[in-house]
């Protein structure tokens, strides 16, 4: 199979905001701590593009949620230079993108979920489907949030900004809210459009 000319323009976009994000960025560890998993998904993605192509809807929202993980890493979420201005004219308590951040990935992480499981298990039933989807999708908000704290542990405070609490006490728990609330609304907004696409692709099974 060719590679779609809208692919290579996922990637080489990707590269060039990359590449932008390593100019004089916030805080390096924060920018490193975030690009890290995107780049795994990446090479993981390209690794199995030709064996295990995702539909074009899924490539889209990874590229999207990957967009603004490099943005957020370059100036670290708590300092995003438009939801500042958001948060200034609108009187917020803190900076939102990073919730905004969470509730992409939702989106993106019930449409990588769900595409894999309708094409490589025999799984046909809806409800069971949508559990699964919904369930991977908190967990892994929550192992997210996980690592984060981790990373503070381990690092004594150098990680901060990656963590971004912004002094929010519920800050891990919105996160998770967030995310699940993407997941959620993903499942029956994109359900029809990624059955269709996942038609033309090989090894698919029938949609519930």
């Amino acid at each position: 199979m060719r590679v779609k000319m809208l692919h290579w323009f996922y990637l080489a976009s990707f590269a060039l905001v990359l590449i932008w994000s390593l100019i004089k960025p916030r805080d390096w560890l924060t920018l490193a701590m975030e690009v890290a998993p995107i780049l795994v998904i990446w090479g993981v993605a390209i690794w199995l593009y030709r064996r295990f192509r995702l539909t074009d809807l899924t490539y889209t929202w990874l590229w999207i949620a990957s967009i603004i993980v490099i943005i957020g890493g370059h100036y670290s979420y708590e300092h995003m230079p438009l939801f500042s201005w958001l948060r200034d004219t609108f009187d917020w308590q803190r900076n939102h993108y990073d919730r905004f951040g969470h509730f992409i990935k939702g989106i993106v992480s019930a449409l990588l979920a769900r595409e894999v499981i309708l094409r490589k298990t025999p799984l046909t039933s809806r409800f069971w489907l949508n559990l699964f989807v919904l369930s991977f999708c908190l967990g892994l908000a929550a192992l997210y949030e996980i690592l984060e704290f981790l990373s503070v542990l381990t690092l004594h405070g150098a990680s901060t900004e990656f963590l971004g609490m912004q002094g929010d006490i519920w800050d891990a728990q919105w996160d998770m809210l967030m995310t699940l609330c993407g997941s959620i609304l993903a499942l029956p907004l994109f359900r029809k459009w990624q059955d269709r696409q996942m038609g033309t692709l090989p090894y698919s099974n029938p949609k519930p």
